[in-house]
């Protein structure tokens, strides 16, 4: 994710802080203490790093229970709205994803009640007394955490309770259908969501329901692209009719082939026709506005994912979802071919229901 950086490990997974979290901590620093002065602006700001403390143990709640079902989590990155635990992939069976879906309010619901046990209590009218003292503290941050275990679990998808009603519907359709339907019913709340935010004027509702309608229907995109390639190979997308580059061709070479042909990016081969990295068109416009015309393409490649002919798509699928392209190799790791998410979208749209017969 573009601005956001690591900060350390824990249980294997990255975690990741984006950088618009800093302001958000600036934002509720300076707003408390142009109201109650250094006391009050110290615990607002604690109190935000408690409550996004609780939100990582929330992410690393469906990051272990997604382990269980052998998935792995790479990182967790914390966003002004949340944090945002990145799996390899959900669970496809309903029953694992409902598992890894209420993991992390579960871990919201055992914050409440250690809490609790604390001495805490759950009056949500603490949310509005900040800085009265540590008692206050405990019971705004229990409040909160049982707030966020509900607020979680409302039908809204991608959130957990959208995934819980996504598990539920493919009990009874197609993943592709219950995804459609999930994410239908989680834009619909997106709008209520929004209406809320834009009436009470808290921008975090808003952003919230931006994300809930976005995201939601890009998985429910993701997860019909997935449904058409169950039983397609990468040889089935890849390009086949592409020119490639030298590690020692200059920038200014590889702008000439980009517009003299309709590629996006380019595969540079070492002298043996192995794969030595990938040229994106990104990367060569950065480095021609940086006045590097003269640099090579070696300094400027990446590497890319390589598979062999017999690749399932679904494998390239999540190849894709880290990087630009993916090279299609033969036995001797020559370069046969590439795919990108563009020409995979395409092959999706040709391959799709309206294709059919």
């Amino acid at each position: 994710m573009h601005w956001s950086f690591p900060i350390g490990r824990l249980f294997g997974s990255e975690l990741r802080v984006h950088a618009t979290f800093f302001l958000l901590l600036l934002w509720i620093g300076v707003a408390a203490w142009s109201t109650g002065g250094m006391a009050a602006a110290v615990q607002n700001v604690l109190f935000i790093i408690a409550l996004f403390a609780c939100v990582v143990a929330h992410e690393f709640g469906h990051a272990l229970t997604a382990r269980r079902f052998g998935i792995k989590t790479p990182d967790i990155t914390l966003l002004p709205i949340g944090g945002l635990a990145r799996l390899e992939r959900m669970p496809e069976k309903p029953a694992q994803e409902i598992a890894v879906a209420i993991a992390g309010p579960l871990v919201n619901v055992a914050i409440w009640l250690v809490l609790l046990l604390l001495g805490a209590n759950s009056d949500m009218g603490a949310l509005s007394r900040l800085g009265e003292g540590t008692g206050a503290f405990l019971s705004q941050l229990a409040s909160i955490n049982l707030a966020l275990a509900l607020f979680n679990m409302l039908p809204a998808f991608p959130m957990d309770g959208g995934r819980v009603l996504r598990a539920v519907l493919a009990l009874r359709t197609d993943r592709v259908r219950a995804t459609r339907a999930a994410a239908v019913t989680g834009q619909i709340l997106a709008f209520g969501l929004a209406f809320w935010g834009l009436s009470s004027g808290n921008f975090i509702l808003i952003l919230i329901a931006i994300f809930v309608f976005f995201a939601g229907q890009a998985e429910s995109q993701d997860v019909a692209s997935r449904a058409v390639a169950h039983d397609l190979l990468a040889r089935d997308a890849m390009i086949t009719s592409f020119e490639t580059l030298r590690p020692e061709d200059t920038l200014a070479t590889a702008g000439q082939t980009l517009i003299r042909t309709t590629q996006h990016e380019f595969p540079v081969l070492a002298p043996d026709g192995q794969l030595a990295g990938f040229l994106t068109r990104d990367a060569l416009f950065r480095g021609i506005a940086e006045d590097h015309a003269t640099r090579q393409v070696s300094e400027f490649m990446t590497d890319v994912p390589q598979l062999p002919l017999a690749a399932p798509l679904q494998s390239v699928l999540d190849a894709l979802a880290q990087a630009p392209a993916v090279a299609v190799i033969d036995a001797g790791s020559h370069v046969l071919g590439y795919v990108t998410r563009e020409n995979v979208g395409e092959l999706m749209v040709l391959r799709g229901p309206g294709m059919a017969g």
